[in-house]
């Protein structure tokens, strides 16, 4: 996994340990769409309370948890997946990941376990950077940009991913995964 590169669609990013912005503690973005109009992903790493037959009128039948995708419009719901053989209509994110799709026969698909939950990862809300903003906080070194597989994506618990990512890149990334989540603790 490599460090240092230039933000596109399918980039991960990593929250600085001392970031400073709640919505984005030790956080990791998966970034859907990177251009001149601005960005908007989804942190990977921060799960609800929730699971998807709590927020839709339909039962489902899986327990499938809901993350916070971040702090826009967080009554929308999300999802990425890695069947695109099973699930049409999705947009391709990174390599063996894709973002929507449709999501009426992901419900049937899921109720019959076909698609399992390893298989998908749902979000409510949503984040979003304006025209240069993101630019700008890369600009202030807030996040480490990097690439990972869709395997190493879904097969992460968000509770780890932060860690586990960091971890990966090795050299000083992988001190940074050991960073206390409060310094007054080191």
């Amino acid at each position: 996994m490599a460090a240092s590169i230039r933000v596109s669609k399918g980039s991960l990013l990593i929250a600085k340990p001392f970031l400073g912005d709640p919505n984005f503690e030790r956080g990791v973005i998966l970034v859907c769409d990177y251009n001149g109009q601005g960005s908007f992903g989804f942190v990977l790493n921060q799960v609800t309370d929730l699971f998807l037959g709590d927020v839709l009128e339909e039962t489902i039948y899986q327990d499938v948890p809901l993350h916070l995708g971040g702090p826009v419009e967080k009554n929308t719901l999300h999802f990425i997946h890695r069947r695109p053989d099973l699930i049409n209509g999705g947009s391709e994110i990174m390599d063996g990941v894709f973002w929507g799709g449709d999501f009426n026969h992901l419900k049937t698909l899921l109720n019959m376990n076909t698609v399992r939950e390893d298989d998908v990862r749902f979000f409510i809300g949503y984040s979003g950077w304006g025209e240069g903003q993101l630019d700008d906080e890369l600009g202030q070194d807030s996040w480490i940009v990097t690439n990972t597989s869709s395997d190493f994506l879904f097969s992460t618990p968000p509770g780890n991913f932060w860690r586990e990512i960091l971890r990966s890149m090795g050299g000083e990334y992988r001190s940074i995964a050991h960073y206390p989540t409060d310094p007054r603790d080191n």
